[in-house]
């Protein structure tokens, strides 16, 4: 029986899935399974798989859509390594991803996982050193030092400075959480670090860079950020934090992330769902332009709605993500 198991869920990303699988097989440490488990995927993924002549490799594949957390759950599920880790299907590790991250976990008993720096890559599977430094900035992984991080609560629901993708667990407790909630579907990774931090358990940051994470145009749409949007808000909805402080931020963040989704839902045209949600988000943000102009807007036609939201999306400046995701495309 293998001492790790790594978990690509996949979705109709072939063309991605050759360069994500070729990652760990690469791997300086080679005792590990490669279970892909595939969503039911509508192109040739089966032939892709198939060409792989590993046998650590293990194939499920879903005759039929059952969404990304569950999809990921079996995977988990019919692991059986003492490790574990998920990354997604159009990413990749480098290759002393594994050698380093199991000797953390196997000298330190105490430490439950452990989560590295990574890189940024682009569509054509280049590493964007610019972006990738914005990117370290951005989450505050460069102000994390080499060893156990203190405040782990702090680091994954504020700042969200961890990855899933970037971070080999212990299996024990992952099972312990029960792993992916199907009801956080869409933003699973970060609802998963957040519930093992309220648990007690102990992470432990790497700063290397043994990831690469991908940008490219397929990721952004408006109906993943409204799926995604539900999801935080369900999450975040059932956290309590016994740091008063963080608790506080936790009430703001889901009036945030209402303001957020009650925004999206004004443009899609579900205008009473998205002033109310507009309405409860004033409770705690009080008034503000977004949310002013966001309840004006509602009273337009619905074609109008979405011309003036998608000019101005075209009006804000873009972000590191943007510029690659745009690249090549």
């Amino acid at each position: 029986m293998a001492k790790v198991s790594v978990c690509i869920p996949t979705y109709n990303r072939s063309h991605y899935l050759t360069y994500a699988v070729n990652t760990v097989l690469k791997q300086t440490y080679s005792d590990f399974e490669l279970i892909i488990c595939d969503d039911g995927s509508p192109d040739n993924t089966p032939e892709v798989v198939a060409g792989f002549k590993d046998s650590r490799i293990r194939y499920i594949r879903h005759e039929q859509n059952i969404g990304r957390s569950r999809n990921m759950r079996s995977g988990f599920e019919a692991s059986q390594g003492d490790y574990f880790i998920k990354f997604d299907d159009d990413d990749g590790l480098t290759p002393e991803f594994l050698e380093k991250t199991v000797t953390i976990l196997d000298n330190n008993p105490q430490v439950d996982f452990v989560c590295t720096n990574h890189w940024v890559i682009d569509k054509e599977s280049n590493r964007v050193e610019s972006a990738t430094k914005e990117n370290a900035i951005r989450w505050g992984k460069d102000q994390l030092n080499e060893g156990i991080i203190e405040d782990l609560d702090w680091q994954t629901f504020d700042k969200q400075s961890l990855q899933v993708g970037s971070t080999l667990f212990r299996y024990s407790c992952l099972k312990e959480v029960d792993y992916m909630d199907p009801k956080a579907d869409g933003c699973e990774d970060f609802d998963l670090l957040v519930r093992l931090a309220l648990m007690g358990k102990v992470g432990y940051f790497l700063p290397d860079y043994l990831m690469e994470y991908r940008f490219h145009g397929g990721q952004t749409s408006l109906g993943q950020n409204l799926h995604f949007l539900r999801a935080k808000l369900y999450s975040i909805n059932n956290y309590k934090f016994v740091d008063q402080d963080l608790e506080e931020k936790r009430k703001i963040k889901l009036a945030q992330t209402q303001q957020d989704l009650g925004l999206r839902f004004i443009e899609q045209g579900k205008t009473a769902e998205g002033r109310e949600l507009l309405t409860s988000s004033k409770q705690v943000l009080g008034s503000s332009k977004r949310t002013t102009l966001g309840l004006l807007i509602s009273y337009l036609p619905p074609n109008l709605r979405q011309l003036i939201f998608k000019q101005f999306r075209q009006w804000k400046p873009k972000g590191y993500t943007e510029k690659v995701r745009s690249q090549n495309n």
